[in-house]
This record gives C-alpha cells, sequence and structure tokens, in this order.
C-alpha cells in the first residue's frame, strides 16, 4: 500500500494522535468512512436521497 509497511504507519498513527488526541480519533474516523462511502457512491453515479420514514402518528393525522 503505498510502499509504507508497518513501522511507518505507527509513526504516522503516533503523530495523529499526539496532534488530535484520542478523543477525537472515533470521529476522525467516522468522518473519513463518510467522506469515502460518498466518493464511492458519486463516482459510481448513485444518487441517493435519505428519506425518513413517517411515524405511525403523523401518518393518521
Amino acid at each position: 500500500m503505498f510502499g509504507f509497511g508497518m513501522p511507518e504507519l505507527i509513526v504516522i498513527l503516533v503523530i495523529v494522535l499526539v496532534v488530535f488526541g484520542a478523543g477525537r480519533l472515533p470521529e476522525i474516523g467516522g468522518a473519513l468512512g463518510k467522506s469515502i462511502r460518498n466518493f464511492k457512491n458519486s463516482s459510481e453515479g448513485k444518487d441517493e436521497i435519505e428519506i425518513k420514514p413517517k411515524k405511525d402518528d403523523e401518518k393518521q393525522a
């Protein structure tokens, strides 16, 4: 993977931990995952709209 070995990846992880802190890593990972997922969907030409289903009490009104 891009010529990175295990020692290089460990050094990068330590630098990221120092810069952002351990508390923010899950947020950063989640945002990165969403970004990659959205990029893949857009490059495949998928146009998705998130529609949330209505609750039962809203249907009766």
